[in-house]
């Protein structure tokens, strides 16, 4: 394209966008309909700005799940294969030893106002929190819904930030706000953005940002399993040895960031997946996660795997999970309330307590396999599937297509199209 600068595209409709785009970048019919295809899931020209189309991930479901007593299936967005099939596994293994135990601290979230300027930064903390109930008074009644909901704003804290050099001293205002079902980001922001003049008032400073933090560290959700080592057992290994094997392996990402973020990713797969599908935004529990990893002062596990009293496997997840049932683009995504009404939450500490069960799971999933068979075994057996689907196999032949792969121990797309011809 000759410039990306396209004066009045955000007038256009959703067609003469991809009219558009298809005369200059010369698609084909086959990709023009693909941007076209409403599946009705999702309305992307009322969510996000200049939309020519949806980008689809494939919906699967984890299986097996028991979480505090109760069966779950669970709704996973997700493009890798592999994933929905070990944390499925896996649950099933946790279940037969009573599956999951979790739990939910609550529906506490952040919003800051940063405050620069104040002559006396210690009296304007002490004024500040003197007012605290006066503040806080303020916040709910910006949002009278949400009090009637038993949620709203609870109480203020405010830090001092170190000065660097000759930098302006800083202090940082949090309102403390239970958000009920939702995430409450507009909640928040409409909240510290309302009390910022009695904030500057009240201090003597100038406020600067008012916007929610991600890092929501007195929103958490953690899940616990105990496997007995008889459930470990391969035919290679005893279970001893594997469990050793996993516990060995956390302990190499715990003392290591290389392997600590790696590790993580796959905590990661399991959790982001249902979060996707669940309509709630992955970017926020990716940050939020990762910064929960680092509290400590270095990057390390999200997992904790240990050898229990009687000799069992113990795992425990806990992540900051600032997730809603309601609110945002919840209630418009199509999917997110299928996936929603599967799962048949009550509310957002219980899909929390969902979601960390399955990171869980999935975490075990991968430490199982690289402790015992390695982790290509699996995985690329599941990747055979779409390497003959990108040589072309359809139908059949994709099963077909990938058993010989595997069979091969050659997972190249070349090689599935030699395949396929002599299928053919």
């Amino acid at each position: 394209m000759s410039s990306s600068r396209i004066p009045g595209f955000y007038r256009l409709s959703l067609e003469e966008r991809v009219e558009l785009l298809a005369k200059e970048f010369d698609l084909s019919a086959e990709e023009r309909d693909l941007l076209l295809r409403d599946p009705a899931q999702v309305h992307a020209n009322e969510m996000v700005e200049n939309a020519v189309g949806h980008y689809e991930l494939p919906l699967g479901v984890g299986l097996n799940f028991q979480i505090n007593g109760r069966d779950y299936v669970v709704p996973m967005a997700i493009e890798e294969p592999s994933v929905i099939a070990s944390a499925s596994y896996m649950a099933k293994l946790i279940r037969e030893a009573g599956g999951f135990t979790a739990e939910a601290t609550g529906r506490t979230m952040i919003g800051q106002i940063q405050v620069l300027g104040c002559q006396d930064p210690v009296d304007a903390e002490t004024r500040l929190l003197d007012h605290a109930d006066e503040l806080v008074a303020e916040a709910n009644a910006l949002m009278p819904g949400m009090l009637r909901r038993g949620g709203g704003a609870t109480r203020i804290e405010v830090r001092q930030l170190p000065t660097e050099g000759d930098g302006e001293a800083m202090l940082v205002v949090h309102l403390i706000v239970d958000t009920r079902d939702a995430m409450g980001a507009n909640t928040i922001n409409t909240m510290v953005e309302g009390i910022a003049g009695s904030v500057e008032r009240i201090s003597g400073g100038r406020v600067h940002l008012r916007i929610l933090s991600n890092f929501t560290d007195q929103c958490l959700a953690r899940a616990r399993c105990s496997i007995p080592v008889s459930h470990l057992a391969t035919s290679g290994m005893s279970g001893e040895e594997v469990r050793d094997g996993i516990i060995a392996a956390y302990e190499f990402a715990a003392r290591d960031v290389y392997r600590a973020v790696t590790h993580n990713k796959g905590v990661m797969n399991g959790v982001d997946a249902v979060v996707i599908a669940t309509g709630n935004d992955w970017r926020a529990i990716e940050a939020s996660s990762h910064a929960y990893a680092s509290r400590g002062g270095h990057y390390t596990s999200m997992t904790e795997w240990s050898r229990g009293p009687n000799g069992d496997l113990v795992g425990v997840l806990e992540l900051p999970m600032p997730i809603g049932i309601v609110g945002g683009s919840i209630g418009i995504h199509r999917m997110a309330q299928v996936s929603l009404g599967l799962l048949g939450v009550e509310g957002a500490e219980e899909l929390a307590q969902v979601i960390v069960s399955v990171g869980l799971a999935q975490n075990l999933g991968a430490l199982r396999a690289l402790a015992t068979e390695g982790i290509q075994k699996g995985h690329m057996a599941l990747h055979a599937r779409s390497v003959a689907m990108t040589a072309g196999a359809t139908g059949d032949d994709v099963a077909e297509v990938a058993r010989l792969l595997a069979e091969a121990h050659d997972y190249r797309v070349d090689k599935a199209r030699e395949i396929l011809e002599k299928l053919h």
